[in-house]
């Protein structure tokens, strides 16, 4: 099942996160979203695991860091395979060099810090001085499309995630946003990504954001034997 959403509306509910209210009795937690770098490879590589244990398609994980640090950065940002990285700290970041996109900062309010079990795990590879509790809560993979309709490019996000402990604090509406926000800005027409018939708390988290569920169209995949018989002429 498919989902496509506005660049407008989803960078219209970036904007809507953008400033909290100060509440008293409420926690701070510091968020940046960037450019992922060589340097993420094993966090990314332990995210996309956790996603395929959330689906139940470990059976198809083959993924390793190396295949990942060759294929994944190959190309300038958003002209290829894209990643935005989630961060978290406790204390403000420092900045960081990026000239291919400006990380997006934002501080965000929340009833309690969560207890991270894998903080360590996760500790962010890229940080500077004094940034050592810099941790990874999420990320988003996305590459671009095109819709021949419209005669424009778009982005197909190909997966996100936020880790356990840090969901239900609207960080994957950030990702999403960040990702729409930025096919605005390159003039795209529209974001698209598939979600699982069975994940309900998706589909209407992603119909919130004002995105259309495509319930007509269906994923068609070649994999597998059947996508190596093609490398016989002989078809």
């Amino acid at each position: 099942m498919a989902s496509t959403i506005s660049p407008a509306a989803a960078a219209a509910a970036l904007a809507s996160i953008a400033t909290p209210t100060t509440l008293v009795g409420q926690h701070q937690l510091y968020t940046r979203i960037r450019l992922a770098t060589p340097a993420d490879v094993p966090h990314i590589h332990k995210l996309i695991y956790q996603m395929a244990v959330f689906q139940n398609e470990t059976h198809l994980f083959t993924a390793t860091e190396s295949s990942l640090a060759t294929t994944l950065f190959n190309s300038p940002p958003f002209q290829s395979f894209t990643v935005f990285i989630l961060e978290v700290s406790s204390n403000p970041f420092k900045n960081i060099h990026s000239p291919a996109f400006l990380p997006i900062e934002r501080t965000v309010l929340v009833d309690h810090v969560a207890a991270d079990p894998e903080a360590e795990t996760f500790k962010s590879g890229v940080v500077n001085e004094n940034d050592d509790d810099v941790t990874v809560a999420g990320f988003v993979l996305f590459v671009p499309s095109y819709t021949t309709f419209a005669g424009k490019p778009g982005f197909h996000v190909e997966d996100l995630l936020v880790r356990e402990c840090y969901r239900r604090k609207g960080f994957g509406k950030m990702l999403l946003s960040a990702v729409a926000e930025q096919a605005v800005k390159m003039g795209f027409k529209r974001v698209e990504w598939s979600v699982l018939e069975w994940n309900v708390n998706a589909i209407k988290f992603y119909e919130e954001m004002g995105a259309k569920v495509l319930t007509e169209w269906r994923v068609c995949r070649l994999t597998g034997d059947a996508l190596e018989a093609y490398g016989d002429a002989n078809y």
